[in-house]
């Protein structure tokens, strides 16, 4: 059996390596996935792998895996890393606590617990709020649509549906609400789409006109999920106005924060929710935005009695001391349930709230940086608009999905491609606070190289053997 200070000591070497492996190379070298068996090898066999060969295996597949902290990464909704983040995550795995029970956890009970009262402070909700952490954004919006499904439809829970219920959304929101009605036994026919504005943020008369429907042709409306940060556009939708029609109707209204949700921390961009302290519950992901490492999703609601009643179930052989307070099964979807809250909580414990409201202000001003070079080149085209951190571009009239593809195979720079209605676009995220102008302004530089090198002289090469 290995012994914990060498592997300890190995991580050390191996991590040291990694981050000199991206200061020289930002962008991993691509292997294609029909040669990836054939290029690393990956077997698992009867006899072990030890010492130098096996640290070589470990660096290789270190250097071939994605660099998502690098300053040339831009294409998912997370990105860059927080050095004391990640310092609490290792923690947290060397502890291998379950947050199940305050007799397993003990003070990691607390860290949680404090992470959701002051975030349930920032969002505004009363002395009745509370929360978990759930998986991911996915698993929270599910969490919160099976509370609307209980609380419009209690005995729902001991006897199955009963109701025809109907749940609204966004069409621009996140794909996790189709597979949540199914999940939930709701069903996908019963899932409503509303229309988005030039902005892509829902329309409420849309939702309020669908609502009315659906109640005359003998629906029960139960659940709208309003966006704080669509995936595309990065848009907001109007949770106050949409607030005036839940409460209007008696629905639930759960805004989906996972994306954009952290400008709770900013005072300069918190108006982007307003309106959410409304709500009866909220989601946000610190993954994202505030950069710890993955997974750090939070779910608070309004009314901790709801997150009881749906999750809550009595289990003798494990509820054996402490209140329900410190027994935080009892109010989340899974029984073992990894630490998230740690790598959170050393994060905004070394940076205090200040320190978290300037990462989400310079992921703004990164994304205007971005804008205005866009803006005042005519060779680029803009979709997108301000407050958000979603920079969506044309270069050209070079095809977007061709360039992205052709930029993340040949190493030069990660980025994604998105659609909004009739356009396809370029979709730069400027999530990584730890960028600054220069890596803005540098992404821009390595794309026109490469465009005037390379993709120009294949849009021609093409053209001619057409």
């Amino acid at each position: 059996m290995s012994n914990i200070s060498n592997d300890l000591a190995l991580f050390n070497e191996l991590a040291e390596a990694l981050i000199n492996e991206e200061e020289q190379h930002p962008v991993a070298d691509r292997i294609d996935s029909d040669k990836l068996y054939d290029s690393i090898d990956l077997s698992l066999n009867d006899g072990g792998m030890i010492d130098d060969e096996f640290k070589a295996v470990l660096q290789e597949v270190l250097i071939a895996t994605p660099k998502t902290a690098t300053n040339l990464f831009f294409n998912q909704l997370f990105g860059g890393r927080q050095g004391k983040a990640v310092l609490g995550d290792l923690l947290a795995v060397l502890l291998n606590n379950s947050m199940y029970t305050y007799k397993v956890a003990g003070p990691q009970v607390g860290i949680e617990q404090e992470i959701i009262r002051q975030s349930c402070d920032l969002v505004g909700y009363g002395p009745r709020s509370n929360g978990t952490f759930p998986t991911g954004g996915s698993m929270s919006n599910y969490m919160a649509l099976v509370m609307a499904r209980d609380a419009k439809d209690p005995n729902c829970r001991l006897t199955g549906m009963s109701k025809p219920l109907v749940v609204y959304t966004s069409k621009e929101s996140h794909y996790s609400n189709a597979k949540n009605v199914s999940f939930a036994g709701i069903g996908k026919n019963n899932i409503r789409y509303i229309g988005a504005d030039a902005k892509g943020q829902m329309i409420p008369e849309k939702l309020e006109a669908q609502i009315i429907k659906d109640i005359n042709d003998g629906f029960i409306p139960t659940y709208v999920n309003a966006t704080a940060g669509t995936t595309v556009l990065g848009a907001f939708d109007p949770i106050d106005k949409i607030a005036d029609i839940t409460e209007k109707y008696q629905i639930w209204l759960h805004v989906d924060g996972a994306y954009s949700g952290s400008v709770i921390f900013s005072d300069k961009y918190k108006h982007l929710v307003k309106g959410v302290e409304r709500s009866n519950s909220f989601s946000y992901n610190a993954h994202k935005m505030l950069g710890t490492p993955m997974t750090c999703s939070i779910i608070l609601v309004n009314d901790k009695k709801q997150l009881h009643d749906s999750f809550s179930n009595e289990a003798d052989y494990l509820y054996q001391t402490d209140g329900d307070d410190f027994n935080l099964g009892k109010t989340s979807f899974q029984c073992g349930r990894r630490n998230d809250a740690l790598k959170f909580w050393t994060l905004w414990k070394s940076v205090g709230t200040s320190g978290l409201k300037q990462i989400i202000d310079q992921q703004f001003e990164l994304a205007d940086i971005a804008r205005g070079y866009v803006s005042n080149h005519p060779d680029y085209t803009l979709y997108s608009f301000e407050d958000s951190i979603s920079v969506c571009f044309n270069y050209k009239n070079i095809d977007p999905i061709k360039l992205c593809t052709a930029l993340y195979e040949h190493q030069i720079t990660v980025v994604g491609f998105g659609s909004f209605n009739e356009d396809t676009f370029i979709r730069l995220v400027t999530i990584n606070a730890n960028n600054l102008k220069a890596d803005i302004l540098n992404f821009f530089n390595v794309l026109e190289d490469y465009a005037a090198n390379e993709m120009e002289f294949t849009n021609v090469k093409e053209k001619m053997m057409d």
